[in-house]
Protein backbone atom coordinates (compact mmCIF):
# COMPACT_ATOMS: atom_id res chain seq x y z
CA UNK A 1 0.00 0.00 0.00
CA UNK A 2 1.47 3.38 -1.06
CA UNK A 3 2.02 6.29 1.29
CA UNK A 4 -0.55 8.44 -0.54
CA UNK A 5 -3.22 5.76 -0.13
CA UNK A 6 -2.45 5.46 3.57
CA UNK A 7 -2.73 9.24 3.97
CA UNK A 8 -6.10 9.22 2.24
CA UNK A 9 -7.39 6.77 4.84
CA UNK A 10 -5.84 8.49 7.87
CA UNK A 11 -8.69 10.17 9.74
CA UNK A 12 -8.71 13.93 10.05
CA UNK A 13 -7.30 15.17 13.36
CA UNK A 14 -10.02 16.68 15.53
CA UNK A 15 -9.26 19.76 17.62
CA UNK A 16 -10.46 19.77 21.25
CA UNK A 17 -13.36 22.03 22.20
CA UNK A 18 -14.99 23.34 25.34
CA UNK A 19 -17.83 21.15 26.57
CA UNK A 20 -21.16 22.55 25.26
CA UNK A 21 -22.69 22.74 28.75
CA UNK A 22 -19.77 24.87 29.93
CA UNK A 23 -19.13 27.06 26.88
CA UNK A 24 -22.74 28.22 26.59
CA UNK A 25 -22.23 29.97 29.91
CA UNK A 26 -19.10 31.91 28.89
CA UNK A 27 -17.59 33.94 26.06
CA UNK A 28 -14.32 32.03 25.93
CA UNK A 29 -13.25 30.48 22.64
CA UNK A 30 -15.10 27.29 21.77
CA UNK A 31 -12.34 25.57 19.81
CA UNK A 32 -9.13 25.07 21.79
CA UNK A 33 -6.94 24.50 18.73
CA UNK A 34 -4.27 21.92 17.90
CA UNK A 35 -1.29 21.01 20.04
CA UNK A 36 2.05 20.84 18.13
CA UNK A 37 1.76 17.05 17.96
CA UNK A 38 -1.79 17.27 16.58
CA UNK A 39 -0.73 19.84 13.99
CA UNK A 40 2.19 17.70 12.79
CA UNK A 41 -0.03 14.63 12.63
CA UNK A 42 -2.63 16.43 10.54
CA UNK A 43 -0.02 18.09 8.31
CA UNK A 44 1.53 14.67 7.61
CA UNK A 45 -1.67 13.72 5.77
CA UNK A 46 -0.84 16.18 2.96
CA UNK A 47 0.39 14.42 -0.20
CA UNK A 48 2.08 17.57 -1.58
CA UNK A 49 0.25 17.64 -4.92
CA UNK A 50 2.23 18.75 -7.97
CA UNK A 51 -0.73 20.91 -8.99
CA UNK A 52 -2.28 21.96 -5.67
CA UNK A 53 -5.93 22.80 -6.21
CA UNK A 54 -6.24 24.03 -2.63
CA UNK A 55 -4.31 27.18 -3.57
CA UNK A 56 -6.80 27.88 -6.38
CA UNK A 57 -9.59 27.74 -3.81
CA UNK A 58 -7.89 30.34 -1.58
CA UNK A 59 -8.96 33.93 -2.40
CA UNK A 60 -5.62 35.29 -1.14
CA UNK A 61 -3.52 32.50 -2.71
CA UNK A 62 -1.62 31.30 0.36
CA UNK A 63 1.17 28.84 -0.51
CA UNK A 64 -0.71 26.07 1.27
CA UNK A 65 1.42 22.99 0.44
CA UNK A 66 4.59 24.86 1.42
CA UNK A 67 3.35 25.93 4.86
CA UNK A 68 1.79 22.49 5.48
CA UNK A 69 5.14 20.83 4.71
CA UNK A 70 6.87 23.18 7.17
CA UNK A 71 4.31 22.26 9.84
CA UNK A 72 4.87 18.55 9.24
CA UNK A 73 8.61 19.13 9.68
CA UNK A 74 8.02 21.05 12.91
CA UNK A 75 9.25 24.40 11.56
CA UNK A 76 6.21 26.34 12.73
CA UNK A 77 7.77 29.81 12.57
CA UNK A 78 8.84 29.26 8.96
CA UNK A 79 5.25 28.21 8.22
CA UNK A 80 4.02 31.49 9.73
CA UNK A 81 6.36 33.48 7.49
CA UNK A 82 5.14 31.57 4.46
CA UNK A 83 1.49 32.31 5.21
CA UNK A 84 2.15 35.98 5.88
CA UNK A 85 3.65 36.45 2.45
CA UNK A 86 0.04 36.35 1.23
CA UNK A 87 -2.17 36.71 4.29
CA UNK A 88 -1.67 39.39 6.96
CA UNK A 89 -4.39 37.98 9.24
CA UNK A 90 -3.89 34.19 9.50
CA UNK A 91 -5.10 33.90 13.11
CA UNK A 92 -8.34 35.48 11.95
CA UNK A 93 -8.87 33.59 8.71
CA UNK A 94 -7.86 30.33 10.36
CA UNK A 95 -10.85 30.80 12.67
CA UNK A 96 -13.61 32.38 10.59
CA UNK A 97 -12.98 31.40 6.95
CA UNK A 98 -15.38 28.88 5.38
CA UNK A 99 -12.49 26.61 4.41
CA UNK A 100 -14.92 23.81 3.63
CA UNK A 101 -16.15 25.86 0.63
CA UNK A 102 -12.75 27.16 -0.41
CA UNK A 103 -9.29 25.60 0.02
CA UNK A 104 -10.45 22.38 1.69
CA UNK A 105 -13.17 21.89 -0.91
CA UNK A 106 -10.44 21.37 -3.52
CA UNK A 107 -8.17 19.15 -1.39
CA UNK A 108 -7.29 16.03 -3.40
CA UNK A 109 -7.28 13.66 -0.41
CA UNK A 110 -10.83 14.81 0.27
CA UNK A 111 -12.00 12.96 -2.85
CA UNK A 112 -11.76 9.57 -1.15
CA UNK A 113 -11.44 10.64 2.47
CA UNK A 114 -11.57 13.70 4.68
CA UNK A 115 -9.87 16.84 3.36
CA UNK A 116 -6.86 18.25 5.14
CA UNK A 117 -7.79 20.61 8.01
CA UNK A 118 -6.08 23.58 6.36
CA UNK A 119 -7.93 26.17 8.42
CA UNK A 120 -7.08 24.57 11.75
CA UNK A 121 -3.43 24.31 10.70
CA UNK A 122 -3.37 27.96 9.67
CA UNK A 123 -4.81 28.93 13.05
CA UNK A 124 -2.26 26.76 14.87
CA UNK A 125 0.66 28.32 13.01
CA UNK A 126 -0.52 31.88 13.68
CA UNK A 127 -1.16 31.13 17.36
CA UNK A 128 2.20 29.41 17.75
CA UNK A 129 4.03 32.43 16.34
CA UNK A 130 2.13 34.80 18.61
CA UNK A 131 2.90 32.74 21.71
CA UNK A 132 6.49 31.75 20.98
CA UNK A 133 8.04 34.57 18.99
CA UNK A 134 7.26 38.18 18.26
CA UNK A 135 5.71 38.27 14.81
CA UNK A 136 8.35 39.73 12.53
CA UNK A 137 7.21 41.96 9.72
CA UNK A 138 8.11 40.61 6.30
CA UNK A 139 10.58 42.48 4.15
CA UNK A 140 9.34 45.92 3.13
CA UNK A 141 10.36 47.57 -0.14
CA UNK A 142 12.12 50.97 -0.09
CA UNK A 143 9.81 53.97 0.23
CA UNK A 144 8.11 54.99 -2.99
CA UNK A 145 7.06 58.39 -1.67
CA UNK A 146 3.44 57.60 -2.57
CA UNK A 147 0.55 58.03 -0.13
CA UNK A 148 -2.47 55.74 -0.12
CA UNK A 149 -5.68 56.30 1.88
CA UNK A 150 -7.70 53.27 2.95
CA UNK A 151 -11.29 53.96 3.99
CA UNK A 152 -12.54 51.27 6.35
CA UNK A 153 -10.48 49.01 8.64
CA UNK A 154 -12.38 45.84 7.81
CA UNK A 155 -10.96 42.75 6.08
CA UNK A 156 -10.73 44.34 2.61
CA UNK A 157 -9.05 47.49 3.88
CA UNK A 158 -6.62 45.62 6.13
CA UNK A 159 -5.56 43.28 3.32
CA UNK A 160 -5.04 46.18 0.90
CA UNK A 161 -3.10 48.14 3.53
CA UNK A 162 -0.80 45.21 4.27
CA UNK A 163 0.16 44.63 0.65
CA UNK A 164 0.61 48.33 -0.12
CA UNK A 165 2.80 48.86 2.96
CA UNK A 166 5.03 45.95 1.95
CA UNK A 167 5.42 47.57 -1.46
CA UNK A 168 6.88 50.67 0.16
CA UNK A 169 3.90 53.04 0.12
CA UNK A 170 2.80 55.27 2.98
CA UNK A 171 -0.58 53.89 4.06
CA UNK A 172 -3.19 55.53 6.30
CA UNK A 173 -6.43 53.76 7.26
CA UNK A 174 -9.48 55.86 8.19
CA UNK A 175 -11.96 53.98 10.39
CA UNK A 176 -15.35 55.38 11.45
CA UNK A 177 -15.65 53.35 14.66
CA UNK A 178 -13.44 53.62 17.72
CA UNK A 179 -11.82 50.23 17.07
CA UNK A 180 -10.31 48.96 13.80
CA UNK A 181 -11.28 45.59 12.40
CA UNK A 182 -14.72 46.22 10.95
CA UNK A 183 -16.93 43.13 11.06
CA UNK A 184 -14.06 41.21 12.64
CA UNK A 185 -14.40 43.38 15.73
CA UNK A 186 -18.09 44.28 15.95
CA UNK A 187 -19.70 41.34 14.15
CA UNK A 188 -17.89 38.15 15.14
CA UNK A 189 -18.33 37.07 18.79
CA UNK A 190 -15.51 36.61 21.27
CA UNK A 191 -16.08 32.84 21.44
CA UNK A 192 -15.32 32.55 17.73
CA UNK A 193 -12.66 35.24 17.40
CA UNK A 194 -11.10 36.52 20.64
CA UNK A 195 -10.46 40.25 20.38
CA UNK A 196 -6.97 39.89 21.88
CA UNK A 197 -6.03 37.79 18.85
CA UNK A 198 -7.43 40.39 16.46
CA UNK A 199 -5.50 43.10 18.33
CA UNK A 200 -2.30 41.10 17.85
CA UNK A 201 -2.93 40.83 14.12
CA UNK A 202 -3.55 44.59 13.95
CA UNK A 203 -0.29 45.22 15.83
CA UNK A 204 1.52 43.27 13.14
CA UNK A 205 -0.01 45.55 10.52
CA UNK A 206 1.20 48.61 12.44
CA UNK A 207 4.71 47.16 12.46
CA UNK A 208 4.52 47.20 8.69
CA UNK A 209 4.18 50.97 9.01
CA UNK A 210 0.42 51.29 8.51
CA UNK A 211 -1.19 54.20 10.38
CA UNK A 212 -4.76 53.71 11.61
CA UNK A 213 -6.98 56.70 12.43
CA UNK A 214 -10.19 55.77 14.28
CA UNK A 215 -13.37 57.81 14.88
CA UNK A 216 -12.80 59.25 11.42
CA UNK A 217 -15.90 59.31 9.19
CA UNK A 218 -14.99 59.92 5.58
CA UNK A 219 -17.87 61.75 3.92
CA UNK A 220 -18.38 63.84 7.06
CA UNK A 221 -14.95 64.85 8.34
CA UNK A 222 -13.36 64.82 4.89
CA UNK A 223 -14.41 64.02 1.35
CA UNK A 224 -12.51 62.05 -1.28
CA UNK A 225 -11.59 65.34 -2.96
CA UNK A 226 -10.11 66.71 0.25
CA UNK A 227 -8.07 63.55 0.83
CA UNK A 228 -6.53 63.77 -2.63
CA UNK A 229 -6.23 67.52 -3.15
CA UNK A 230 -5.58 68.84 0.36
CA UNK A 231 -3.90 65.86 2.03
CA UNK A 232 -1.93 64.70 -0.99
CA UNK A 233 -3.04 61.09 -1.20
CA UNK A 234 -2.16 59.61 -4.59
CA UNK A 235 -4.87 56.95 -4.48
CA UNK A 236 -7.78 55.83 -2.32
CA UNK A 237 -9.20 52.41 -1.55
CA UNK A 238 -12.80 52.21 -0.31
CA UNK A 239 -13.54 49.13 1.79
CA UNK A 240 -16.39 50.29 4.01
CA UNK A 241 -18.32 47.02 3.91
CA UNK A 242 -22.06 46.54 4.19
CA UNK A 243 -23.38 47.42 7.61
CA UNK A 244 -26.83 48.87 6.96
CA UNK A 245 -29.27 46.22 8.24
CA UNK A 246 -32.29 44.91 6.36
CA UNK A 247 -35.61 44.46 8.16
CA UNK A 248 -38.69 42.31 7.67
CA UNK A 249 -41.23 45.05 6.99
CA UNK A 250 -43.86 43.43 9.23
CA UNK A 251 -46.00 44.94 12.03
CA UNK A 252 -44.30 45.30 15.40
CA UNK A 253 -40.73 45.92 14.26
CA UNK A 254 -40.65 49.20 16.18
CA UNK A 255 -41.40 47.57 19.53
CA UNK A 256 -38.82 47.67 22.31
CA UNK A 257 -36.87 44.44 22.29
CA UNK A 258 -36.47 44.26 18.49
CA UNK A 259 -32.84 44.48 17.37
CA UNK A 260 -31.00 44.25 14.11
CA UNK A 261 -28.23 41.68 14.36
CA UNK A 262 -25.76 44.48 13.59
CA UNK A 263 -26.89 46.53 16.58
CA UNK A 264 -27.07 43.54 18.90
CA UNK A 265 -23.64 42.18 18.01
CA UNK A 266 -22.04 45.63 18.06
CA UNK A 267 -23.40 46.26 21.57
CA UNK A 268 -21.96 42.96 22.73
CA UNK A 269 -18.68 42.71 20.80
CA UNK A 270 -17.52 46.29 20.41
CA UNK A 271 -19.11 47.82 23.51
CA UNK A 272 -18.87 44.84 25.90
CA UNK A 273 -22.54 44.94 26.94
CA UNK A 274 -22.18 41.44 28.38
CA UNK A 275 -19.70 42.83 30.93
CA UNK A 276 -22.01 45.54 32.31
CA UNK A 277 -21.47 47.34 34.72
CA UNK A 278 -17.70 47.05 34.13
CA UNK A 279 -18.45 48.55 30.70
CA UNK A 280 -21.21 51.16 30.70
CA UNK A 281 -23.14 49.85 27.69
CA UNK A 282 -26.05 47.82 29.07
CA UNK A 283 -28.44 45.69 27.11
CA UNK A 284 -31.94 44.89 28.38
CA UNK A 285 -32.23 41.67 30.39
CA UNK A 286 -34.26 39.43 28.12
CA UNK A 287 -35.29 35.85 28.86
CA UNK A 288 -36.37 34.46 25.47
CA UNK A 289 -34.79 35.46 22.16
CA UNK A 290 -36.12 34.77 18.67
CA UNK A 291 -33.48 35.17 15.96
CA UNK A 292 -34.67 35.50 12.36
CA UNK A 293 -32.33 34.22 9.64
CA UNK A 294 -30.06 31.31 8.78
CA UNK A 295 -26.67 32.77 7.93
CA UNK A 296 -23.51 33.00 10.00
CA UNK A 297 -24.63 36.33 11.45
CA UNK A 298 -27.89 34.77 12.66
CA UNK A 299 -25.96 31.93 14.29
CA UNK A 300 -23.53 34.40 15.88
CA UNK A 301 -26.44 36.43 17.27
CA UNK A 302 -28.25 33.35 18.59
CA UNK A 303 -25.19 31.89 20.29
CA UNK A 304 -24.28 35.28 21.74
CA UNK A 305 -27.80 35.77 23.12
CA UNK A 306 -27.61 32.34 24.74
CA UNK A 307 -24.55 33.41 26.74
CA UNK A 308 -26.19 36.46 28.35
CA UNK A 309 -26.84 35.93 32.07
CA UNK A 310 -30.66 36.21 32.07
CA UNK A 311 -31.33 34.18 28.93
CA UNK A 312 -33.51 31.10 29.37
CA UNK A 313 -34.11 30.12 25.74
CA UNK A 314 -33.00 31.08 22.23
CA UNK A 315 -34.94 30.15 19.09
CA UNK A 316 -33.69 30.48 15.53
CA UNK A 317 -36.42 30.85 12.90
CA UNK A 318 -35.52 30.03 9.29
CA UNK A 319 -37.86 29.83 6.34
CA UNK A 320 -36.14 26.87 4.66
CA UNK A 321 -34.96 23.50 5.99
CA UNK A 322 -31.70 22.62 7.72
CA UNK A 323 -30.22 21.46 4.41
CA UNK A 324 -30.57 24.97 2.96
CA UNK A 325 -29.02 26.81 5.91
CA UNK A 326 -26.32 29.13 4.49
CA UNK A 327 -24.38 29.19 7.79
CA UNK A 328 -21.26 27.07 8.19
CA UNK A 329 -22.09 23.50 9.23
CA UNK A 330 -19.60 23.72 12.09
CA UNK A 331 -21.44 26.73 13.52
CA UNK A 332 -24.82 25.01 13.13
CA UNK A 333 -23.54 21.92 14.94
CA UNK A 334 -22.08 24.08 17.72
CA UNK A 335 -25.41 25.89 18.11
CA UNK A 336 -27.34 22.60 18.24
CA UNK A 337 -24.98 21.20 20.86
CA UNK A 338 -25.40 24.36 22.96
CA UNK A 339 -29.18 24.04 22.97
CA UNK A 340 -30.36 26.59 20.41
CA UNK A 341 -33.94 25.70 19.43
CA UNK A 342 -34.31 25.63 15.62
CA UNK A 343 -37.66 26.34 13.94
CA UNK A 344 -37.36 25.41 10.27
CA UNK A 345 -39.82 26.16 7.45
CA UNK A 346 -41.23 29.12 9.35
CA UNK A 347 -41.38 32.83 8.58
CA UNK A 348 -42.46 35.75 10.83
CA UNK A 349 -45.55 37.72 9.85
CA UNK A 350 -46.18 39.84 12.98
CA UNK A 351 -44.51 40.85 16.23
CA UNK A 352 -46.91 41.37 19.11
CA UNK A 353 -46.24 43.53 22.15
CA UNK A 354 -47.39 44.47 25.61
CA UNK A 355 -46.75 47.92 27.13
CA UNK A 356 -44.45 48.73 24.24
CA UNK A 357 -42.28 45.61 24.63
CA UNK A 358 -42.18 42.42 22.55
CA UNK A 359 -44.35 39.63 23.96
CA UNK A 360 -44.59 37.10 21.11
CA UNK A 361 -43.86 36.59 17.44
CA UNK A 362 -46.41 35.18 14.98
CA UNK A 363 -45.00 32.90 12.30
CA UNK A 364 -46.47 31.04 9.37
CA UNK A 365 -45.39 27.62 8.17
CA UNK A 366 -43.57 27.40 4.85
CA UNK A 367 -43.10 24.67 2.29
CA UNK A 368 -40.42 24.34 -0.37
CA UNK A 369 -41.20 24.30 -4.07
CA UNK A 370 -39.53 22.04 -6.57
CA UNK A 371 -36.09 23.34 -7.63
CA UNK A 372 -36.34 26.23 -10.11
CA UNK A 373 -33.95 27.04 -12.98
CA UNK A 374 -31.32 28.14 -10.46
CA UNK A 375 -31.56 24.75 -8.76
CA UNK A 376 -32.83 26.22 -5.52
CA UNK A 377 -36.07 25.28 -3.78
CA UNK A 378 -37.97 28.42 -2.82
CA UNK A 379 -40.14 28.76 0.29
CA UNK A 380 -43.83 29.54 -0.05
CA UNK A 381 -46.44 30.09 2.70
CA UNK A 382 -48.82 27.37 3.82
CA UNK A 383 -52.33 28.79 4.05
CA UNK A 384 -53.91 29.20 7.50
CA UNK A 385 -50.78 27.96 9.24
CA UNK A 386 -49.99 30.87 11.59
CA UNK A 387 -48.66 29.95 15.03
CA UNK A 388 -47.33 32.03 17.97
CA UNK A 389 -44.00 31.79 19.75
CA UNK A 390 -43.59 33.46 23.11
CA UNK A 391 -40.53 35.76 23.21
CA UNK A 392 -39.48 39.06 24.72
CA UNK A 393 -36.71 39.85 22.19
CA UNK A 394 -36.38 39.54 18.42
CA UNK A 395 -33.08 39.77 16.55
CA UNK A 396 -33.37 40.25 12.79
CA UNK A 397 -30.43 38.83 10.83
CA UNK A 398 -31.45 39.07 7.19
CA UNK A 399 -28.31 40.59 5.73
CA UNK A 400 -27.08 44.15 5.24
CA UNK A 401 -26.85 46.84 2.63
CA UNK A 402 -24.28 49.57 2.15
CA UNK A 403 -24.02 52.93 3.88
CA UNK A 404 -24.43 55.56 1.12
CA UNK A 405 -22.43 58.26 2.93
CA UNK A 406 -19.24 58.11 0.85
CA UNK A 407 -21.02 57.75 -2.47
CA UNK A 408 -23.25 60.74 -1.65
CA UNK A 409 -20.20 62.87 -0.93
CA UNK A 410 -18.64 62.00 -4.30
CA UNK A 411 -21.04 62.59 -7.18
CA UNK A 412 -18.66 61.10 -9.75
CA UNK A 413 -18.59 57.72 -8.00
CA UNK A 414 -20.99 55.42 -9.83
CA UNK A 415 -23.17 53.04 -7.80
CA UNK A 416 -25.88 50.52 -8.65
CA UNK A 417 -29.51 50.69 -7.54
CA UNK A 418 -28.59 49.09 -4.19
CA UNK A 419 -25.81 51.59 -3.49
CA UNK A 420 -22.93 49.22 -4.22
CA UNK A 421 -19.95 50.92 -5.85
CA UNK A 422 -19.62 49.93 -9.49
CA UNK A 423 -16.19 49.06 -10.86
CA UNK A 424 -15.02 50.54 -14.13
CA UNK A 425 -12.24 47.95 -14.29
CA UNK A 426 -12.96 44.82 -12.19
CA UNK A 427 -9.52 43.37 -12.98
CA UNK A 428 -7.90 46.00 -10.74
CA UNK A 429 -10.99 47.08 -8.72
CA UNK A 430 -10.89 50.61 -10.16
CA UNK A 431 -14.06 52.67 -9.74
CA UNK A 432 -15.50 55.23 -12.13
CA UNK A 433 -13.22 57.81 -10.57
CA UNK A 434 -9.55 57.82 -11.51
CA UNK A 435 -7.33 56.97 -8.57
CA UNK A 436 -10.19 55.59 -6.46
CA UNK A 437 -10.45 51.83 -6.00
CA UNK A 438 -12.95 49.74 -4.04
CA UNK A 439 -13.48 46.17 -2.90
CA UNK A 440 -15.27 43.85 -0.51
CA UNK A 441 -18.90 44.10 0.58
CA UNK A 442 -19.22 47.72 -0.60
CA UNK A 443 -18.90 46.30 -4.13
CA UNK A 444 -20.33 42.78 -3.93
CA UNK A 445 -22.74 42.98 -1.03
CA UNK A 446 -22.26 40.92 2.13
CA UNK A 447 -19.83 38.05 1.58
CA UNK A 448 -17.05 36.23 3.46
CA UNK A 449 -14.08 37.72 5.28
CA UNK A 450 -11.57 36.00 3.02
CA UNK A 451 -13.30 37.07 -0.21
CA UNK A 452 -13.16 40.67 1.01
CA UNK A 453 -9.46 40.22 1.72
CA UNK A 454 -8.98 38.82 -1.78
CA UNK A 455 -10.64 41.93 -3.21
CA UNK A 456 -8.37 44.12 -1.10
CA UNK A 457 -5.29 42.33 -2.39
CA UNK A 458 -6.45 42.65 -6.00
CA UNK A 459 -7.04 46.37 -5.52
CA UNK A 460 -3.63 46.80 -3.88
CA UNK A 461 -1.97 45.43 -7.00
CA UNK A 462 -3.96 47.83 -9.18
CA UNK A 463 -3.21 50.77 -6.89
CA UNK A 464 0.52 49.98 -6.93
CA UNK A 465 0.69 50.02 -10.73
CA UNK A 466 -1.43 53.18 -10.86
CA UNK A 467 0.62 55.27 -8.44
CA UNK A 468 3.96 54.07 -9.79
CA UNK A 469 2.98 55.30 -13.24
CA UNK A 470 1.92 58.75 -12.07
CA UNK A 471 4.04 61.58 -13.34
CA UNK A 472 6.32 63.06 -10.63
Amino acid sequence: MGKDTQRNKTPRTSAPEQDPDERKKNFQEVSLGYTPAMAQLEASRCIQCKKPKCVIGCPVRVAIPEFIKQVAEGDFLAAARTIKESNALPAVTGRVCPQEDQCEKHCVIGIKGEPLAIGKLERFVADYERLHSEAKAVEIAPSTGKKIAIIGAGPAGLAAASDLAKLGHEVVIFEALHKPGGVLFYGIPEFRLPKAILEAELDYLKRLGVEIKVNYVIGKIKTLDELMIEDGFNAIFIGTGAGLPYFLGIPGENLNGVYSANEFLTRINLMHAWEFPVFDTPIHHHKIFAVIGGGNTALDAARTALRLPTTEKVMLIYRRSREELPARLEEVEHAEAEGIEFHYLASPVDIKGSNGWVSEIICQKMELTEPDTSGRRRPQPVENSDFPLKTDAVIIALGSGVNPLIAKSASDLQTDTHGHIELADPDINLTSRLGVFAGGDIVTGAATVISAMGAGKKAAEGIHHYVMNLEP
